[in-house]
C-alpha cells in the first residue's frame, strides 16, 4: 500500500544530477527544469524553476473539487483512521513490498476529501492520464524563451516528454540528450551522449569548474 511505503520514499535524497542542476540554476545557466518524476528531489536539491509534467507524489488532490492537500497530512489521517498499520509499516522490504493481509485490506479504512467528501487520489498524471493544459503552455513558453533544451536519464517513451522535443524544435532550439540507452528523439537532436547523467554531468562540471560554470 502506498501509504506504507511514503516514510521510505520522502526519506530520498537528491543525487549528484540534481546538485550540479540546482547549482548550475543558481549560476544562470538553466532557466526551467521539466521533470517526469514525481519524488521531489529537484526541489529538495534546491532548483528553484521546475515544472513537474506528471505531478507529485507529495501532494493529494481531491476528484471532485479539486481540493489539493499535502501528502503529509493524509498520512496523519491515515494513522489515525488506520492504527494497526503503523506496525505493518516496519515490515517493508527492501523491494517496496509488504505483506497484508486480506482482513487489513478489507478493514482499511480510506478517508474522504475534508472539503466535500469526495475520492481523494495523488496529484500525479497516471497513465491513460493528460498532461493539464496549463502545465503544457507553461512548458512551451519556457522552450521558447530559453537558448537550448538538455534532455536527461529518459527514453521519451511517453508522448507528454516527447511533446517536449517536439516544441524545441518547433521553436528551432539546439537539443541536446544524455541517456544510457535509445531514446525516442536520437535522430531528432543535434546532439547525443550516451552514458549515465551521473557520470557525464560531474565530467562537464569539472571541465567547466574553470570558467565558473559552476560557483
Amino acid at each position: 500500500m502506498a501509504k506504507l511505503c511514503i516514510s521510505r520514499f520522502s526519506s530520498l535524497k537528491p543525487n549528484i544530477t540534481h546538485e550540479i542542476l540546482k547549482h548550475s540554476e543558481h549560476v544562470g545557466k538553466i532557466g526551467c527544469i521539466v521533470t517526469q518524476n514525481v519524488d521531489n528531489l529537484h526541489s529538495k536539491a534546491g532548483s528553484k524553476e521546475v515544472i513537474e509534467l506528471h505531478g507529485t507524489a507529495f501532494r493529494v488532490m481531491c476528484l471532485t473539487c479539486d481540493h489539493k492537500i499535502c501528502r503529509y497530512e493524509l498520512q496523519r489521517t491515515f494513522q489515525k483512521l488506520n492504527p494497526s498499520m503503523i506496525a505493518t509499516a516496519q515490515m517493508i522490504r527492501p523491494d517496496g513490498d509488504v505483506d497484508v493481509s486480506q482482513a487489513q485490506v478489507e478493514g482499511f479504512n480510506v478517508p474522504a476529501c475534508d472539503n466535500c467528501g469526495g475520492i481523494l487520489k495523488p496529484d500525479i498524471v497516471f497513465f491513460g492520464d493528460n498532461v493539464p493544459h496549463d502545465t503544457v503552455q507553461n512548458v512551451k513558453a519556457n522552450i521558447e524563451s530559453l537558448d537550448a533544451l538538455l534532455i536527461l536519464g529518459t527514453t521519451l517513451s511517453t508522448f507528454s516528454a516527447y511533446r517536449v522535443v517536439l516544441q524545441a524544435r518547433d521553436a528551432k532550439k539546439p537539443i541536446a540528450i544524455v541517456n544510457i540507452g535509445e531514446t525516442r528523439a536520437d535522430k531528432s537532436v543535434d546532439l547525443r551522449i550516451k552514458g549515465r547523467c551521473g557520470d557525464v554531468l560531474p565530467k562537464i562540471w569539472q571541465l567547466n569548474a574553470s570558467k565558473d560554470f559552476i560557483s
